[in-house]
């Protein structure tokens, strides 16, 4: 969330950045509520410092024995109240359509950020690994996984709705192994492992910007719960309404959860296999840093998602969103991309996104003990360490056999019992 003066003193700035999003916020209606808020205040501030003198001049009245005329700087007094609190409860709500306002209205994006309308016009900064060329027609794992008894398309539509699946046999082992093998490596790169709730309310979700905006995107229970989209919305509200210490920070949290996601408006996009579903699993990273050192520790969070990726062998490549193609909470984002021989493409695993003060700000996440007086915002950063479905997608379609086979990454083998290969079905 923006702050109120922020946006009234850097109207055009602001107003130039929603553009450049590609969004749209009613600054005009912004601007009246923020004028009228202005306003009240100074009428209630001015009818207390009225009140203030008229009960001074009523002692006084009081002890010259002038009875009548404290009697009427007594009503004048409760004329006053009653204004004060008519006015107090007309700025309570100008105060929450303010806000409702603000809750809305996405981040500043960082200078470094390109600007464009959309994916376009990302910028790609770095590549690593090659793309394997195959001496055989790879399979595509829609049809790789099914014919290797690993994933199942069909039984995921008869249990829920079609963009569920069923992982079986190996499948369902290499998904377990690929969970731990990275909850095992951030942990070895400094991050504390949590195990979190999967669903959340609406609070929390407004924490971290899912809410209001985005609830159609949302699976929500009967008792006004919501299942969470990622583990970030949990792991960044553990210190709602907490004061940190800067000699903590840096903070480093990392979590396993089943994700959940109605992908309203993507019909026809990535329909075929797993790419697009609505229930899939993920480990989350999130940090908590100082102000000045954030984009450092994006830099470093991308270096941490890319190390998974690395050590399993799979190419990546790492792109800056711009302006247009941004979340709505970012200031910066990095997408990391793996290649699939199925769209013969680079395809998102993870999105790195350094937050500013923006989920900070709506959910009340301070620290204090630095060069400064009393407290302030930190910052929130948050990547995905991997989408561990997609993971598994590009470990089997890039180590598939000519013979149907897979082989198994090296680093997964001791997670899987020794296993080096999974084999079709009989």
């Amino acid at each position: 969330m923006l702050d109120a003066r922020f946006v009234r003193e850097n109207i055009d700035a602001v107003r130039a950045a929603v553009t450049n999003r590609q969004g749209t916020w009613d600054f005009d209606r912004f601007l009246e509520l923020d004028e009228e808020r202005r306003r009240l205040i100074g009428e209630v501030e001015s009818r207390q410092a009225r009140r203030n003198e008229a009960s001074k001049e009523i002692g006084a009245l009081m002890k010259a024995g002038d009875r009548d005329a404290a009697e009427a700087r007594k009503e004048q007094v409760r004329v006053i109240n009653d204004e004060i609190a008519a006015d107090e409860a007309h700025l309570e709500q100008v105060d929450v359509d303010v806000r409702d306002m603000l809750l809305r209205i996405p981040n500043m994006p960082d200078a470094s950020v390109p600007v464009g309308p959309n994916e376009s016009a990302n910028v790609e900064v770095t590549r690593w690994g090659t793309p394997r060329e195959f001496d055989f027609e790879p399979i595509a794992h829609w049809d790789l996984g099914p014919a290797l008894g690993v994933i199942d398309f069909d039984r995921g539509v008869k249990l829920a709705k079609s963009r569920f699946v069923v992982l079986g046999k190996d499948g369902a082992r290499l998904n377990r192994a690929l969970i731990n093998f990275m909850l095992d490596t951030h942990g070895a790169r400094g991050y504390t492992e949590w195990s979190v709730p999967a669903m959340a309310n609406a609070e929390t979700l407004t924490g971290t910007g899912q809410l209001p905006k985005f609830e159609d995107d949302l699976f929500k229970t009967a008792d006004g719960l919501y299942l969470i989209p990622t583990a970030e919305v949990q792991l960044t509200n553990l210190h709602r309404d907490e004061v940190l210490e800067a000699a903590e920070l840096p903070l480093k949290y990392c979590a396993y959860t089943p994700c959940f996601r109605e992908e309203a408006g993507s019909a026809g996009r990535d329909t075929r296999g797993m790419i697009r579903v609505h229930q899939f699993d993920k480990v989350e990273m999130v940090k908590f840093s100082a102000p000045d050192t954030s984009f450092d520790e994006l830099e470093d969070m991308v270096g941490d998602a890319g190390n998974i990726l690395e050590l399993l062998g799979l190419p990546y490549r790492v792109i800056t969103l711009c302006t247009g193609d941004m979340g709505f909470g970012a200031a910066k984002t990095y997408d990391l991309e793996v290649w699939l021989p199925s769209y013969i493409a680079y395809k998102e695993i993870s999105s790195c996104s350094n937050c500013t003060d923006f989920q900070a700000r709506r959910a009340g996440i301070k620290y204090r003990g630095g060069e400064f007086k009393g407290s302030r915002f930190v910052h929130t950063l948050n990547g995905s360490g991997l989408a561990v479905g997609r993971t598994l997608v590009a470990v089997l379609e890039n180590y598939q056999q000519a013979d149907g086979s897979v082989v198994v990454p090296e680093v997964l083998r001791p997670y899987m019992g020794g296993q080096d290969v999974i084999r079709p079905l009989g």
